[in-house]
Order: structure tokens, then C-alpha cells, then sequence
């Protein structure tokens, strides 16, 4: 049997033209194959599969049978797969908390606690700071969501054959991405998940960095990365389930130019690594390998909508899977009990136990406070917590690395107190991007020696962790957006001599976008108490910062009074909050549980306040009952976030008005929980009707019952509510009441119409 061998491409990317006609044997085409591969010094067996041959049949002859290619024995594939099987395994079955790396890895399998993975993203959360995400997350129902376990993120759901190629999995800093991410990937290293694939490999953004300006063809950035598999070849590649893991999105310093990126679909090519990445996540290249990306939300938006097929979210722990979380941490079952009822009793830090590395350091602290004799107050705000935090590591850093057992803490950290500035000020100068991650560089511009880190980080492996990357190569890091964000304050708390430091940064936050300097802010406020001042005694020798605490709560309570956003009033409750003061939310407080709303008068600041009392409450909303209280649309506005997270709205005769309407048809238009809207006995009038059939017709609308009775809506109005209904037939609206109205014969016509059509949903009409 012969062919025609028109041309070879080598793995350089140089092509061989063979004369037309010219008829060649297999054997003689394998031949001149391994000549070549043997005189540049390249191994015939593992580089054959970058070999790209075009045959022309001859006399009607079909090319080779797959016998007859190069292909991996089964032996050799196997040989491959255990390998990197152990090697991954290695990597990733142990856990480092605390001092751990220094010899006692707590296994991934023993601490893995179930979190809790969402189908589809949340819209918005790009624009606003993570730890509002997570008080919004909270007031989700379960029920509304489809929820997976980590390992069928590829499988797709019940009556749905969809096959799902690349999955982006997002989740705020610290929520449990990576530990999901090795979880998975241990679990079929050792043989219990997803053993239809073949091979695992994981590409670690922060990883990728380091070789950013390097050039790879798919094989060499493999064979680069995972020396395990240098035997495997692309022909063995093509011939295998793959799957790509490529962790921490927002850590990603390369372009990802999906845009403008050359296409490559030849595997053979050698390119930049960023047009590789693209390519990749695009499908041009090895479009049958599955792909999995994790990333901040902030971050998500890198990859185009139309590279992902699922979109999945990590929630972190809910209630029961905190409580779960201590008691597997502590032995000792009295200790776990008042760890438990202490962060249940302030909700500040309850809510950011959603985040497993907010437990985890929660642990950290309260652990040696109860158990130390004379330690002093129990931490109940977030800056006090991430004081104490502090002030432990570096005592913990000098008892085990320089071998200094301080009795007093606070002797420990003046020792170190200008490292401490230095990682400050590399924290504040990074804050604006959100950028977590540092290599060696980055260090020497902060005047950080790299030797000094080291000990820090070994230590302060929970203040500023040095890891090795999963590769090569030294990677440093925040364990947590929340230290980065506390260390900045610190640093600007001790080195700034501005005299209007808070206010300015108060307003700096309020003109945030999205929210990057919130948290920053309450851990500056939070360190200008007094309380906070003692514990920094020796560190605050050149200059003790004069807060005039009363002026700055006085300032905020200014600002409350704004037209602010729903978002940025209930931020400056927070900041109320990490001061100490209370006052506005406790009047507020005392109308709930007297039950009196309807009969007071509130003023705007008291909406603001009742909206901050309602989002921080254990509590599910259920039912938001305002009916009869003097409302009016700008309380409304202050009220619009506890509107969407409530499942039943009851606001009839609220003295609103069409200028509400807009507002409420941005909640029906986003992925709220609302599901009944009572807005009867209200002037609402056709204007404002139309406004809210804009919400209506939105696909993301899931209201089923809606009451206008009272509203002076006429036929145009009806007209209105008729033609978003048959504009979205994906509406949930059943209950639709208009009574007390002016509809018209017309109006009601279009209407009954739709009741009648079994096209919709609409079951009751009055």
C-alpha cells in the first residue's frame, strides 16, 4: 500500500515538501521521520506526536488505519496517569493552617467541609466590595437555586444534554475556591471521582505569571509545568479525556486579549503563552479538552460570556456548616460551644464566618482568649478580631523563629513594628486593584528583603504567606483580602498625619464605584477608638492619633441624611457600628419590637436605619410588612435592598407615588427573591404602571402575584401590564389584582385574553 506524502510539518513549525508523485512507503515516511528527529536531538517516540502529515490517497486507497499511527500503548498511558496521579496527589492532600508547614499538615480529606456550589452567577457583584455579597448571599433562599457537590460540576442536569466544555466558578476571596479546586482534583488522583478522565492538569494563574513572557507550543507548556507527563506526546493528548484547571482568574497578570489574540489551532505552533491561554478557553484549540476556571467575581468578566457553558458559585458555609466547621477544629466540645455562641452573638463577625478563612482566624483568636487566663476583652468587632489576629502571629513568630518567648504580645509586635509598616504600605499601595498576590519584585519596591519575608511568612503564614507555587518559583500572599485590606488601615493609621484622615477617607469610600475602600474604611475607623489605641501602646510612640470620636459619628450621621444609595447608607451603618454607635439603630430597633412602624413618622435616616437592622438579622426575610407607614418614594429608595431579599412585599397605602416605580422594576429585572409585590392604595397612576411593566417583561422577573388595587390605572395602563405579560412567556405571574381601577372594556379585554390563553400563567384576575 503506498501514499503521497505531500509535506511534514516539523515541530519547529518547518515545513517539508516532498516532490508531487513521489511514492513513499510508511516504513520509508517513519524513517525519514526519525533521520530528521535524530539529528536535531529530539526523542522520536514522545515528539512523533507533533508531527502533522497531510496523505493523499493513492488509486482510491483510504490514509493509514489507526493502527498503523503512532499512538500511546496502554501500558505507557497508564504509566503516565499514575504518575501524575502521585504527583498530584502529593501536592494536595494536605492542608497547612498556622505553623503546620513547619510539620504537622492536617490532611485535606479530614478538614474538607462540604461548601455549599450554586448554579449561575450573581448579577451586579463586580460593583460592589465582596463582604456586602456575602450579607446579600445570606438572604438567599436555597430553594430558589440548583446546588451541585463539587464533583459533578461537568455533569450536566437532570433532562438536560448540554455538554458543558469550560466551567467558571466564581466566589469572593477566601470562600474555598482553591480548596474545592484541590479536593476534586485529590479525589480523582486517588481514585474515588471522575475517573472517565484521564488527566488533570492544573495551571495555576499565579503560576502562569512566572513564565508570562515565554513562548510554548500546548505540549512543551505541559511538559514544562509537569515533568511526569513528558512521555505523553499530542497525539496521546487528542486520544484522551482532558481537563484544564486554571485557578485564581483574579490573580492573572497576563493580557488574555480574547480580542485581538491571534487564532491558533495548530498545536504544533509555538506562540506566546498568552495567546495560547486564549485560544485554549476559546475552543480553537483542543476544543474536545474540558476547562475549568475559578475566579473573583471582579474578575469574571475577563473571559467572554460565549466561552463559558456553566457558571457556578461557591456560597461558603451557611449556619450549620459554620458550627460544623469549630467543632471539627476543636477537640474539646466546651470550647467549641463558646467559640460558637461568641461570634453568634456579635453579627458582624457571624456574617463573615460565611468565609472559611474568617473561621479559621476567628479560631486562631479566640482559642488562646478563653483559654489564657487574664487576656482581657473578648473581640466583638471585626478590627478587634484582626488586632488580636496581629498581635498573635508576630508573638507566635518570635517564640518558634527567634526562639524569644514574649509573655507580653504587645512587646513582640514593637519588635517587629517596621515590617509591619513595610507590609502595611505594600497592602495600601495595592488596594486599589485588588490585588492579591506579589513575587520578589514586587517585595524590593516596599523595601521588604526577601530573607525577612521568609521568616515572616513562614510564622505570619496567616498574616503573609510565601508559598512555592505549585511549580516553581516564589509566590507571596494575603491569606485574605480582609488582612490586606486591615494591614493597609494599619499602616495609613500609624503613618498618616493628615488631621482630616477619616472624613476624607469616609468620603473616598462614598465615591468608590465599587466599593474597593469599605472594609479598609471600618478597620481605620475601628483603630481610632481608644480601646484599639492600648493595644497598639508601643507602636503609637511617634504620634498618637487625636480622633475626635464623637465629630466623626456626627460626620457619617451627616452623610446618612444624603441621597445616597441603598447600598452606601447601609455601609455607613457599618461604620456606625465599628465606633461603637448605636444609637440611630436602637430607636429604630425599639419601633420593631413594639411594632409601631405604621404609627411613626420615620425620618429618612430612620428608614436607612431600619433597612441596616433588617439585612443584618439571622433572621430570613419573609414577609416585609409596611402597610400604612408613611413611606413615600425616598423612603422607599432607603428600603429597596430589604425589598429584594424579601419573598412578600406588602406596601399598600405608603404613600407612593409613579416616581417608586422605576426602582421596583430594577428589583423584577435582577435576581431577587421577590415573588408577591402589594402595591394597592398608592397613586401610582398609568405612568407608573409602565414603569413597572418594564420589570415585568424582563425574563429575570420570577413575581407571581401583584397587587395594584387602588392605583388609578386606566386602560392604558392595562394595555401596558397585557403586552409585557405576552412579551415574556417565561412570566411567573399567576395573581394579577386591579380592582378599585378604571380599566375600560379594552383594558379588561387584553387582559382576560391572557388569563384565558394557556400560553401563560395568569390564573386569577380582579
Amino acid at each position: 500500500m503506498k501514499y503521497v506524502l505531500e509535506k511534514v510539518v516539523l515541530p519547529s513549525g518547518t515545513s517539508i515538501r516532498v516532490t508531487n508523485g513521489k511514492k513513499i512507503t510508511h516504513l520509508l515516511v517513519l524513517l525519514y521521520c526519525y533521520i530528521y528527529f535524530f539529528s536535531v536531538g529530539l526523542g522520536f517516540e514522545s515528539r512523533l506526536g507533533c508531527l502533522a502529515a497531510d496523505w493523499r490517497p493513492v488509486l482510491g486507497v483510504s490514509p493509514p488505519p489507526p493502527a498503523l499511527r503512532p499512538v500511546l500503548p496502554d501500558e505507557l498511558l497508564k504509566t503516565c496517569q499514575s504518575k501524575l496521579k502521585s504527583h498530584l496527589k502529593k501536592n494536595f492532600d494536605c492542608v497547612f493552617q498556622g505553623q503546620a508547614k513547619q510539620g504537622d499538615p492536617t490532611l485535606l480529606n479530614d478538614i474538607y467541609t462540604e461548601l455549599y456550589i450554586s448554579e449561575g452567577g450573581t448579577g451586579g457583584i463586580s460593583d460592589e466590595h465582596e463582604v456586602r455579597h456575602i450579607e446579600r448571599a445570606l438572604k438567599k433562599p436555597a430553594i430558589q437555586e440548583t446546588t451541585m457537590k463539587y464533583s459533578d460540576i461537568f455533569t450536566a442536569l437532570p433532562g438536560k444534554a448540554t455538554h458543558i466544555r469550560t466551567v467558571m466558578t466564581l466566589g469572593i476571596a477566601g470562600i474555598g475556591k482553591t480548596v474545592t479546586v484541590h479536593k476534586f482534583i485529590l479525589d480523582w488522583a486517588e481514585g474515588k471521582e471522575n475517573q472517565d478522565i484521564n488527566f488533570i492538569f492544573p495551571l495555576p494563574f499565579r503560576d502562569l505569571n512566572l513564565k508570562k513572557d515565554k513562548d510554548f507550543c500546548l505540549i512543551q507548556l505541559l511538559h514544562d509545568f509537569l515533568p511526569e507527563v513528558k512521555e505523553f506526546g499530542l497525539t496521546q493528548l487528542f486520544h484522551s479525556k482532558v481537563l484544564f484547571v486554571f485557578d485564581g482568574l483574579d490573580e492573572c497578570r497576563l493580557p488574555l486579549d480574547f480580542k485581538n489574540d491571534e487564532i491558533c489551532s495548530d498545536v504544533t505552533k509555538t506562540t506566546s503563552l498568552d495567546v495560547l491561554l486564549t485560544n485554549l478557553m476559546k475552543g480553537n484549540l483542543f476544543p474536545s479538552a474540558l476547562i475549568w476556571i475559578t475566579s473573583r467575581p471582579a474578575a469574571a468578566s475577563l473571559i467572554p460570556p460565549e466561552c463559558v457553558h456553566r457558571v457556578t458559585e461557591i456560597r461558603g458555609f451557611n449556619d450549620p456548616q459554620k458550627d460544623e466547621y469549630f467543632t471539627k477544629r476543636f477537640s474539646d466540645e466546651n470550647l467549641a460551644k463558646r467559640i460558637i455562641a461568641h461570634v453568634k452573638s456579635s453579627r458582624s463577625l457571624y456574617i463573615m464566618c460565611h468565609i472559611p478563612v474568617f473561621c479559621w482566624i476567628s479560631a486562631t483568636v479566640l482559642e488562646r482568649l478563653f483559654v489564657e487566663e487574664h487576656s482581657g476583652e473578648i473581640p466583638k468587632t471585626l478590627t478587634e478580631m484582626y488586632t488580636h489576629f496581629l498581635i498573635f502571629q508576630t508573638s507566635l513568630k518570635n517564640a518558634k523563629y527567634l526562639k524569644k518567648q514574649e509573655t507580653e504580645p504587645l512587646k513582640s509586635l514593637e519588635a517587629d513594628k517596621d515590617f509591619v509598616l513595610k507590609l502595611g504600605n505594600l497592602a495600601f499601595n495595592n488596594l486599589k486593584n485588588g490585588n492579591l498576590i506579589f513575587y520578589e519584585e514586587d517585595l524590593r519596591k516596599f523595601g521588604i528583603n526577601v530573607n525577612e519575608a521568609s521568616v515572616y511568612s513562614g510564622v505570619c503564614t496567616e498574616v503573609f504567606r510565601e508559598d512555592f507555587g505549585f511549580y516553581e518559583g516564589k509566590v507571596y500572599c494575603f491569606i485574605h483580602l480582609s488582612v490586606q485590606e486591615y494591614l493597609a488601615a494599619l499602616h495609613q493609621f500609624m503613618a498618616n498625619t493628615e488631621p482630616d484622615l477619616l472624613k476624607k477617607t469616609v468620603d473616598q469610600a462614598l465615591e468608590s464605584k465599587n466599593g474597593h475602600l469599605n472594609l479598609y474604611l471600618r478597620f481605620l475607623l475601628g483603630l481610632s477608638k481608644e480601646c484599639s489605641q492600648n493595644l497598639f501602646k508601643g507602636l503609637l510612640t511617634q504620634r498618637k492619633m487625636s480622633c475626635n470620636i464623637t465629630e466623626i459619628v456626627e460626620y457619617i450621621n451627616s452623610r446618612i441624611y444624603e441621597n445616597l444609595s441603598p447600598e452606601k447608607t447601609i455601609y455607613l451603618f457599618h461604620c456606625l457600628n465599628e465606633l461603637n454607635d448605636s444609637s440611630l439603630v436602637d430607636k429604630v430597633q425599639n419601633y420593631l419590637n413594639r411594632e409601631c412602624l405604621s404609627e411613626k413618622d420615620m425620618k429618612l435616616t430612620e428608614w436607612s436605619a431600619l433597612a441596616y437592622v433588617l439585612m443584618k438579622s439571622a433572621k430570613e426575610m419573609d414577609i416585609l410588612n409596611l402597610k400604612n407607614c408613611t413611606l413615600c418614594d425616598e423612603g422607599l429608595q432607603r428600603m429597596l435592598l430589604v425589598i429584594q431579599v424579601s419573598r412578600t412585599a406588602l406596601l399598600n397605602s405608603c404613600s407612593l407615588t409613579e416616581r417608586c416605580c422605576e426602582a421596583l422594576a430594577s428589583i423584577l429585572n435582577s435576581d431577587s427573591n421577590l415573588r408577591v409585590l402589594d402595591l394597592s392604595d398608592n397613586d401610582l397612576q398609568d405612568s407608573g404602571v409602565e414603569l413597572l411593566s418594564v420589570g415585568l417583561e424582563n425574563q429575570q422577573c420570577k413575581l407571581d402575584t401583584l397587587r395594584l388595587s387602588g392605583c388609578c390605572v386606566t386602560e392604558r395602563g392595562c394595555s401596558s401590564l397585557a403586552s409585557a405579560l405576552r412579551s415574556n412567556p417565561c412570566s411567573h405571574l399567576r395573581e394579577l389584582d386591579l380592582s378599585y381601577n378604571h380599566p375600560g372594556d379594552s383594558g379588561m379585554k387584553l387582559l382576560s385574553d391572557l388569563r384565558q390563553d394557556p400560553t401563560y400563567k395568569l390564573e386569577t384576575l380582579q
